[in-house]
């Protein structure tokens, strides 16, 4: 069983930064491709933002977030990080960390990934 806790987020200003962290519990870190999801206010499902692969050699983003948001990740801490610079209003929300063990059927879609932590606020004021 594999538990993912998030934490970093927080109450920032428009333009300004933030690192999200996301620890995995267990031995089966390298095994693990991760998402990041957000729930933004006003919308139904989570919205897919960053995927990086097992070995962290490759990662993808969706457009909005492409060359503010980097998406990263130390297998010795049994980390993956997010980190959102350049923030604005529309990225609030709660960002959720999410894992499959091995590769994500389809990086996007909530249902590839069998584990997800508990989700950390941040807000972006303008």
């Amino acid at each position: 069983q594999v538990q993912l806790v998030e934490s970093g987020g927080g109450l920032v200003q428009a333009g300004g930064s933030l690192r999200l962290s996301c620890v995995a519990s267990g031995d089966t870190f390298q095994t693990l491709s991760v998402s990041w999801f957000r729930q933004v206010p006003g919308k139904e499902r989570g919205e897919w933002v960053a995927h990086i692969t097992r070995s962290g050699s490759k990662s993808f983003y969706t457009d909005p977030v492409k060359g503010r948001f980097t998406i990263s990740r130390d297998n010795s801490k049994s980390t993956v990080y997010l980190q959102m610079n350049g923030l604005k209003p529309e990225d609030t929300g709660v960002y959720y960390c999410a894992a499959s063990v091995g590769p994500a059927p389809v990086l996007q879609t909530r249902q590839s990934y069998s584990y997800w932590g508990q989700g950390t606020q941040v807000t972006v004021s303008s």
